[in-house]
This record gives C-alpha cells, structure tokens and sequence, in this order.
C-alpha cells in the first residue's frame, strides 16, 4: 500500500472530512478537466432470478410489476439520446433470462449500427459464464458493470442469499480479461458493516483495478427483509465518495441517484467530492416507475433527455461542467498500452 493511499485512510478515519474533500476535488479536476460525464440509462427488464436482501426487485417480491422492454422500445431510447447528443449509453437489467446472451448480442449490434460505431456501450446484466462475456464483446459491447457491493465475504454470501464473494469476484476477472472496461462498486450503509467494511470496499476497487467505481447509499426497501434495518445518514456515502477518488485517481465514480434520492442535493456533493458521471434515465416513464431497487427513487415521472437541462445546471453549480463526451475508461487504455 502507498503512503498516499496509506493517508488518504487516515484522513477517513480520523473523520477529517476537508481535507480529503479539496483533495479529492482537486483530483477530480485535474484527471478529467472539470468535466462531468453523461451516460444514458435503460432499465430494460426488472425480472430478476436473484433474491438479494436488499433489493426491491428481488425474485420473492411479489409486489413488484414485472416490465420487460421490447428491442424496439430500447432501439427508440438509444435513438433519442443519440439525436441530444449522448455518446453513452447503460443497458441494465435484472438476471433475466428472456435477455439471453442471443439476444444481448443481438441488441448490441444494432446499438452500434444506430450509434454508427461512434457511441460506447455499457452492460450490466449480472454474473454470467466467460465464453457469454466473450460473445458480447465480440458483439460490440465495450464496458460492463457487475458491482460486489460489500467486500466482507459473509455478509457478501447472507446479502446476496448464497452468492459467494468469491464468485462476484471471478465474474471481474472474467470481464477484465476479455477486455471490457470494468466498473463495479459497493453500498455504504449496510446492516452488519463496520468502518473496516468500507475501507475494504475502498482498498478491493483499488486492487481490482476498475475503469468505474459507484458508491450507493443503502436505503431500506419496504418490500424485503432488510426493510427495518437503519437508514444511515448519506454523509457516509459522501466521505468514502472522497476517499476513493483520492485512492482511485483514474475511476470514473458516479454521483448516484440514490444519492440524490436519499438528499436533494446529493448529487451535487458527490461531484463536489471527485465524482465524474451522472447517469440521465432513459427508460420509457410508464415503465422506470417499476425500477425500483429502493423507495423514493427521484425522476420517475420525467422523460430522461427533460432531465439533462436541470443536470447541466445542477452541475454548473458545482463548479464543473457537464460533457456529452463517451470518456472512455483511463485504467483500461493504460493496462491495453502497457
């Protein structure tokens, strides 16, 4: 561990909170220029197999409306964030198995088709076998998104009913080795995790090596079993925010909407503290109302391109500015140079 890393956790721990705040501003600004990405979001299916504690749309909630969208519905969302400008874009889903690798590669190709090539693409459809990572990027697909969400193995194994951190880690390895830009992250906030817990969380994006790294603020779902756990306030997630730009120089972090969910202004003082991307959702209105991997998720009733107005101002008022730029990932062009 380096001495800056090394001092970056004391700050953390100490709960010197400025410090690493300038620190990490001034990180923020001087790797990726004052600039904050966009990426468009489409929540393509809310069917999941998993059965996570913490999530919303877990297999055994039955109180959710089941949505999937048609090619055509996600080619529509594509084509009208490519026309404003968008060079971005997220597929993400539940593990759903209607969206097989087939049919996955199938719409990434058509994506790129559209996007003539020029726009990055983003997947986040759960663990799944090598050779099925492989046929996406062969597809097309050039990032993938697959988050440990804690680094303690058995809180990891009780949080995702029976899933092994162990696992989630090889489906990384899997996706770093086929060549895709690799994102993952983790919550803050969890019941059971310790200050130790999330400076692991911190330390393991730093040993990964990921293109992206997301901080989410965990916000009980009423419908799950962790629906009375403790609502930890969000400064938490804003802290370690801090903390891993300063250890993760070159990860694009987005302020998340839980975030913004949890506090008005959440967002914005994620990107205060080093945070680089914000993510518009595109998902057609009547269906992104049934997204819900937490309550009181913000934006449900607005079209995703209404909503980039009031990001461009909302980050205007950080002090940095919005960029339509695709951004490609700084970890992955240094290891495919080295």
């Amino acid at each position: 561990m380096s001495d800056a890393v090394r001092a970056a956790e004391l700050k953390f721990r100490q709960g010197r909170d400025a410090e690493l705040t300038a620190e990490a501003a001034a990180i923020s600004r001087r790797v990726f220029g004052g600039k904050v990405f966009l990426r468009g979001l489409i929540e393509y299916s809310n069917y999941c197999s998993c059965n996570c504690l913490y999530c919303g749309i877990r297999r055994d909630n039955p109180h959710v409306d089941r949505y999937r969208l048609s090619d055509e519905a996600i080619y529509a969302a594509v084509d009208s964030g490519y026309a404003r400008g968008l060079r971005t874009f997220v597929l993400q889903g539940g593990e759903d198995a209607a969206f097989d690798t087939e049919r996955l590669s199938s719409l990434v190709a058509g994506i790129k088709k559209r996007t003539h090539g020029d726009a990055a693409l983003t997947l986040s459809c759960g663990i799944l076998p090598r050779e099925h990572y492989a046929q996406l990027k062969k597809a097309g697909a050039d990032r993938y998104l697959l988050r440990f969400e804690t680094s303690d193995p058995a809180l990891h194994t009780y949080l995702r009913d029976g899933v092994s951190l162990d696992r989630r880690l090889q489906a990384l390895h899997d996706l770093k080795s086929t060549g895709f830009q690799t994102g993952s992250g983790f919550m803050v906030g969890l019941p059971g995790e310790t200050e130790d817990t999330v400076v692991n969380n911190v330390r393991l994006a730093m040993d990964i090596g990921l293109d992206m790294v997301g901080i989410g603020p965990f916000i009980p779902h009423p419908e799950t079993p962790l629906k009375d756990a403790p609502q930890i306030p969000i400064e938490l997630a804003l802290r370690t925010t801090a903390f891993l730009r300063v250890v993760c120089p070159e990860a694009h972090i987005p302020a998340t909407t839980a975030a913004g969910s949890l506090a008005p202004n959440g967002r914005e003082e994620m990107i205060r503290r080093g945070a680089n991307v914000v993510m518009p959702n595109l998902t057609p209105v009547e269906a992104k109302k049934n997204y819900l991997l937490y309550p009181g998720k913000i934006c449900l009733d607005e079209d995703g391109l209404q909503c980039i107005g009031c990001l461009s101002m909302r980050i205007k008022s950080t002090g940095f500015e919005m960029s339509f730029d695709r951004a490609d990932g700084l970890v992955c062009r240094k290891e495919i140079s080295a």
